[in-house]
């Protein structure tokens, strides 16, 4: 049995998705979610998927073993990042190397590292004038947006796209391939 903590900071949209589509991979199960937001709406879609949930501060996350210590106490060996916003802490990515995994709304390179996250990306690849965009799921090191590439969607853009409808077509791609991705990850 494999046991993932899914990281997030909002809506948890992804979170759930990845929950149900677990559900045909019983060898695989959601341990916890975790959240820098205490009012996040995660939380409620964990409530609702029979997932326990937590949040945490800033201390907690950088300055103690706190949410270290929350993992290994629900044996988690994989973490998926799932619209988390903070940089991953040195002693996480020590503790789970090559065992944390992140999405990204863009085709990295581009569009990628500190404040590029949500609307900021599709905004920025609205005023490129990109005739495509994508996601980018990724293995996660010390820097943002940078650590090596697991998997990557496309998706064509035309001149009447806007923030909001790229947005709905980068959604999408996430919904798509994220959870799969995570168990072909898992299974190897």
């Amino acid at each position: 049995m494999k046991k993932i903590a899914i990281l997030a900071s909002g809506n948890g949209s992804n979170a759930e998705n990845i929950a149900h589509y677990l559900n045909d991979f019983p060898e695989i199960e959601i341990s916890i979610i975790l959240s820098n937001k205490r009012n996040a709406y995660v939380h409620t879609r964990a409530e609702n998927l029979k997932i326990p949930s937590m949040s945490f501060n800033r201390q907690m996350f950088y300055e103690s073993e706190e949410v270290l210590d929350v993992l290994k106490e629900n044996d988690v060996d994989c973490i998926v990042l799932a619209g988390f916003l903070w940089l991953i802490p040195e002693s996480l990515i020590k503790a789970y190397p090559d065992k944390i995994i992140n999405i990204h709304p863009a085709l990295l390179p581009k569009y990628g590292g500190k404040g590029m996250y949500g609307s900021f990306v599709h905004e920025a690849v609205h005023a490129a004038k990109e005739i495509e965009t994508g996601i980018t799921i990724h293995l996660v090191n010390e820097k943002y947006d940078d650590g090596k590439i697991l998997f990557q969607a496309k998706t064509p853009l035309n001149e009447n796209d806007t923030p909001d409808s790229i947005a709905e077509k980068v959604h999408a791609l996430e919904y798509e391939h994220f959870p799969r991705i995570v168990v072909e990850y898992l299974s190897n």
